[in-house]
């Protein structure tokens, strides 16, 4: 009877580990796509914001990778991937902040038009991704990592679309680059609060 239950249990956790490999190949290839799209058209359009939401798709696209890649194993194999997640997250961040004090330096006003167009698109593509996530949150610390790196997203593209409206309205290229720092706060405060619970786990 035990042994059958035990088989029982490890078929659940076979077919959750599918099924968990099949969302992040999804949101994998979004993020990529995405990443591409908003970093070249950010760097044309001057806009430190979509440069930044940029990099948050790419770091996205590798904690999804990563996580692909421990979902079929040990706890503490997922334990690392998320700390790896962290660690990009606070790097990419700080990347984020040397451009927006470059930018600060030498101001460039960006096009709001482009800003809002590709804002749009990103928004979407990151509901999708988060809709999909949402299912397995709750799963182990690897799934719920990633779930936070997607809900960043959605704040992010928040961000940028705001900071498009007052780019056009004010003229000026400074919403842009306070949303390039609040990208960067966010980054670092989500990489902290996962590396906390990677400890406590």
């Amino acid at each position: 009877m035990a042994d059958s239950c035990c088989a029982n249990k490890e078929q659940d956790l076979k077919s959750l580990a599918t099924r968990q490999a099949k969302v992040l190949w999804i949101v994998l290839f979004i993020n990529l796509a995405m990443f591409l799209v908003e970093f070249i058209l950010g760097w044309i359009s001057d806009s430190t914001a979509l440069v930044g939401d940029s990099l948050d798709m790419l770091a996205d696209a590798l904690a999804y990778g990563s996580s692909l890649y421990v979902v079929k194993r040990s706890f503490s194999a997922k334990i690392a991937a998320s700390k790896f997640k962290a660690y990009l997250m606070i790097g990419l961040g700080l990347v984020v902040l040397f451009r927006a004090i470059y930018r600060f330096l030498f101001q460039v006003l960006p096009e709001a038009e482009l800003m809002t167009i590709i804002g749009i698109f990103a928004l979407i593509a990151n509901l999708i991704c988060l809709a999909l996530l949402t299912r397995h949150k709750n799963d182990d610390i690897n799934f719920e990592s990633v779930w936070i790196c997607s809900r960043n997203d959605i704040i992010s593209n928040v961000s940028v679309l705001i900071a498009a409206f007052l780019v056009y309205q004010l003229r000026s290229p400074l919403p842009d680059l306070f949303v390039g720092l609040g990208i960067t706060v966010l980054f670092l405060r989500s990489a902290f609060g996962i590396l906390s619970r990677a400890k406590i786990a």
